[in-house]
């Protein structure tokens, strides 16, 4: 039986650590640093996923047979590269692999060159330049923060004012350090994510979802890291579907290959349907959030047995298999987030939930569930239908009880 040790401590981690539950080769899972709701299923341990010294140093005591990687900033930080050199299996991007994420400029020069459809760009790291060029243009303007923002560092625009703020935020005051902003086209359409399991030039697709970035009932609000997410697109097609992997994932896992920094992970690409077809929002260099909360409860082959795959670089024994049930997940959050919120509020009824609940920010103190992040749990549940499943997901929720927290009550509207 094998000991996996899984990277991270938010709702991605929580269903990745459930996948692996799941799977018969798996005897121990370890979670870096896990939350309330992993305990429950791993052992969690207390080393941040970028203390890459200390989490090789536990692989090789422990002898853990895989590494499962969940965060970005664990890859940035080369974790990949030294347990790899360490002889150590892991599922995850080299440093250099991860730019397609960490680097906007490297994923947009790089889709140019290999005429991966995406929108028109220019790159700037002088604030009165980036400022004149987005005051030429029409609005709303797309400004994107070049490196590693926590999934916000996208500012879309709608005047002159907010492009000012953003661009102020990003190039002079440095809000999330020293950096560039790619100014893009803005496009039109419904946004949806594609995340496929990626070995050098092997693609293996998983389910489409689409996920809800903005805090409020009617796509209102500020950005957030996604407030719910569902499968069963009904405006993608199967023809979108098979233009997106055709044309877009796999040209792109050839493209890494051919700049020698080939994939071995997840790519996730966040996609729009424009009138003029389907392009490429951005790429991210692992499993999106909350994406894969609601995409991984659908896998009915071992996890395993992938996970294992791309980490030997070698085929899978088994060919990937996928419920054709629907799934949606609505993300409960802290009063006041993306913004200042508070921690430490106890978390009632969700031990009468019967759904799925992955756990994002949450700690037991003194066998009191309690809040512990912005994000603090997704409850998601699975059925045949978007219509009948929203209603069997949110009388879910309704079960829970907490004084600071919200969430939408819109999820799947696109769907529906």
């Amino acid at each position: 039986m094998n000991k996996v040790l899984v990277i991270g401590g938010g709702g991605r981690e929580h269903a990745i650590a459930d996948a692996l539950h799941r799977s018969p080769q798996v005897g121990q899972i370890f979670c870096a640093p896990g939350n309330a709701g992993t305990a429950a299923i791993a052992t969690n341990i207390g080393l941040k996923d970028t203390d890459v010294e200390g989490l090789l140093r536990f692989a090789q005591e422990n002898q853990i047979d895989l590494t499962v990687v969940g965060p970005e900033a664990a890859l940035a930080v080369g974790i990949v590269d030294t347990f790899r050199a360490a002889g150590l299996a892991i599922f995850g991007h080299t440093k250099l692999a991860t730019r397609i994420e960490s680097s906007k400029e490297f994923a947009k020069e790089l889709m140019m060159k290999y005429d991966i459809p995406t929108a028109a760009y220019r790159s700037f790291t002088d604030y009165a330049e980036a400022l004149a060029y987005v005051q030429g243009r029409p609005f709303p303007a797309v400004l994107k923060y070049d490196g590693l923002a926590a999934g916000k560092g996208v500012v879309i625009a709608e005047n002159l004012e907010e492009a000012k703020a953003a661009l102020k935020d990003m190039l002079t005051d440095s809000h999330f350090g020293d950096g560039k902003v790619v100014v893009e086209d803005f496009l039109t359409g419904p946004e949806f994510s594609f995340m496929c399991f990626v070995d050098g030039e092997k693609v293996y697709p998983m389910p489409l979802s689409q996920d809800h970035k903005r805090a409020f009932d009617g796509d209102k609000g500020p950005n957030t890291g996604g407030m719910g997410a569902y499968t069963g697109l009904p405006f993608i097609t199967d023809e979108d579907r098979t233009f997106a992997l055709e044309h877009i994932l796999k040209p792109t896992a050839a493209a890494m290959c051919a700049e020698g920094c080939p994939l071995s992970g997840v790519l996730y690409a966040g996609l729009m349907k424009t009138p003029q077809g389907i392009k490429v929002i951005e790429f991210n260099a692992r499993f999106g959030d909350p994406e894969t909360e609601v995409v991984l409860p659908l896998i009915e082959s071992d996890i395993f047995d992938i996970f294992a795959a791309v980490a030997h670089q070698c085929e899978p024994k088994q060919q990937l298999r996928w419920s054709n049930k629907v799934t949606m997940g609505v993300v409960l959050a802290s009063k006041g987030y993306p913004g200042s919120y508070d921690k430490g509020i106890a978390i009632e009824g969700f031990d009468t939930v019967q759904a799925r609940i992955y756990h994002m920010g949450t700690k037991m103190d003194n066998g009191v569930l309690k809040t512990a992040g912005g994000r603090v749990m997704m409850v998601v549940a699975e059925g045949d239908d978007i219509p009948t499943l929203k209603q069997k997901v949110y009388a879910e929720v309704a079960k829970i009880h907490c004084d600071n927290l919200f969430y939408r009550n819109d999820i799947a509207h696109w769907a529906l």
